[in-house]
């Protein structure tokens, strides 16, 4: 299937909306009630710092809803005001957050259910109306959706787009395009969709695994076995892996990959020669910006004397998941809630540890004088954070009482 050809014609359809309907001023008080927080302005104006009785609060200097997640949803609102009578859908979670995600399910917009692994979207009737969320749906869904004469409204986010173009540019030098990120992640899902030959790594030890295979060979079966829902269909590590290209999942590790990309070309280059290295490898830069923010933020509040980190965000959310894998690599004491009503009375909380199911611990504020750093990935709202945050202040003030 020729995508990009499918794409520019999707893009030049009258059921194809890509921008808002200019009912801003419409969605702009309820994105301001349910999202925004005086609170957080009050403590970003004042150096990211808040201190209550025994209790400082250090914020990291980028956190919270990104400009694409910002964007989606104020879209998604929009789509209902412009679309007031017709049947709403979502492929998907608009963004990895429970209350964003509830605030849609009030306005009467039906999420795509999931049977045996499968999308049914036999639920969808021509003339309705279908919104594709920050992460992006994939080429057949899209394909789907165009035949059935819905109108789609795509809020995907333009960083996820970047990374279709880089796989695009792959596919037309026939290069197989080697994908950092989460092979059942709607947004590496979607991307893999653009592709012709694939293989998605989740880690630098996936990542190397495939390196020895470049340079050495080895067991094909043991690989395909290895990596068998992660690869395009009649995937060959003996022929396929001869030119690759990098793109990755915009929400996974920075540093993480950038350092696979380097070891591929350092793969590419022992294997065929420095030379030879343009025919064999190619690199775009596609991480996202806020994503890259948000990262290095955090690797700076670590750096302070933290007595605990709390991060807050969806648990299915995967830039939250490696904010937390920061404060756990500088090992701060950290705790992954998804929203305020974790933290529970009587100073508990109820925390996802990374890899783990939900937990319950006890006496998680230590007494005395503490200071705590939050964070919260980028598909949480500031009146998410502000709520945490006022639990927070409420228990140790009722602690020290």
């Amino acid at each position: 299937m020729d995508t990009k050809a499918f794409k520019r014609s999707l893009q030049q359809s009258e059921n194809y909306h890509r921008k808002g309907f200019g009912h801003e001023a419409e969605v702009a008080g309820v994105m301001q009630t349910a999202y925004q927080s005086s609170l957080i302005q009050q403590i970003r104006d004042n150096n990211y710092r808040l201190e209550r009785g025994a209790v400082t609060i250090r914020l990291a200097e980028a956190f919270g809803f990104c400009w694409g997640v910002e964007r989606a949803v104020a879209i998604a609102y929009e789509t209902r005001q412009h679309f007031p009578t017709e049947r709403l859908w979502i492929t998907n979670e608009i963004i990895h957050n429970p209350s964003v995600n509830q605030h849609l399910r009030d306005m009467e917009v039906g999420f795509i259910a999931v049977e045996n692994g499968q999308k049914n979207f036999s639920v969808v009737d021509s003339g309705d109306v279908v919104i594709l969320p920050a992460f992006g749906a994939s080429v057949q869904e899209m394909q789907l959706l165009n035949d059935k004469g819905c109108k789609i409204v795509d809020t995907t986010c333009p960083w996820v787009s970047k990374v279709w173009n880089t796989v695009e540019k792959h596919k037309k030098r026939n290069y197989t395009s080697i994908i950092h990120g989460q092979y059942k992640h709607e947004e590496t899902v979607a991307t893999s969709s653009f592709a012709d030959k694939y293989l998605i790594v989740l880690n630098l030890q996936e990542a190397e695994y495939v390196s020895n295979y470049i340079l050495h060979g080895g067991d094909r079966d043991e690989f395909l076995a290895k990596f068998s829902k992660a690869y395009s269909a009649g995937f060959d590590p003996d022929v396929d892996l001869e030119s690759v290209g990098i793109a990755n999942q915009t929400t996974m590790l920075k540093t993480e990959t950038e350092t696979i990309g380097k070891l591929f070309e350092k793969t590419m280059m022992r294997k065929f020669g420095p030379e030879n290295l343009n025919e064999h490898f190619q690199s775009f830069n596609t991480i996202c910006d806020a994503t890259q923010e948000r990262q290095d933020a955090m690797l700076s509040l670590v750096e302070e004397k933290l007595d605990l980190m709390l991060v807050i965000g969806g648990f299915n959310s995967s830039n939250t998941t490696h904010l937390q894998e920061i404060a756990i690599d500088k090992t701060v004491p950290s705790y992954h809630i998804d929203c305020a009503e974790r933290i529970l009375p009587g100073n508990r909380i109820e925390h996802k540890p990374l890899g783990a199911d939900l937990v319950v611990t006890e006496g998680w504020l230590p007494e005395g004088k503490i200071v705590v750093g939050v964070t919260s990935g980028a598909s949480t709202p500031d009146k998410v954070v502000e709520d945490a945050i006022d639990r927070i202040l409420a228990m140790k003030a009722a602690v020290v009482a």
